[in-house]
C-alpha cells in the first residue's frame, strides 16, 4: 500500500511507556490513518471515530465494548471498532498495523 503526497505528523504518538508507538498521516484525499507498532502486552484503548485496525503483521485478540468474547486476529487480517467506544487488545507477537479512521 503506497500513500502518494501523504502529509505525515512529524511527532509521534506514544501510549503504554513507548510499548505503542504510531504516526499519523493524512492522504491527499483527506483520510487519517496512523501506523504503528505494538509490543505484545495487554492494553485498552477508547475511539472518537470509528475505525479499522488493518494488521499488517504479527497476532492480536481483541474484546470489544459490547462483546462477552476474545476475537482472533493475524496479518492479513483487519477488524472494525465502533466510534465513541473501546476496545481491549492483547497483542501476542509484534504487532505491525494501520489504523483507517471513518
Amino acid at each position: 500500500m503506497n500513500f502518494k503526497n501523504a502529509e505525515i505528523k512529524k511527532k509521534a504518538n506514544i501510549y503504554d511507556g513507548g510499548k505503542v508507538t504510531s504516526r499519523t498521516i493524512t492522504t491527499a484525499e483527506g483520510e487519517s490513518k496512523t501506523l504503528g507498532i505494538m509490543q505484545p502486552g495487554l492494553y485498552h484503548f477508547t475511539t472518537d471515530a470509528p475505525e479499522i485496525m488493518e494488521l499488517l503483521g504479527g497476532n492480536c485478540r481483541i474484546l470489544l465494548e459490547d462483546a462477552s468474547e476474545w476475537q482472533n486476529f493475524k496479518a492479513g487480517e483487519s477488524f472494525h471498532v465502533a466510534g465513541n467506544s473501546s476496545f481491549d487488545i492483547e497483542v501476542t507477537e509484534l504487532l505491525d498495523y494501520i489504523c483507517h479512521f471513518e
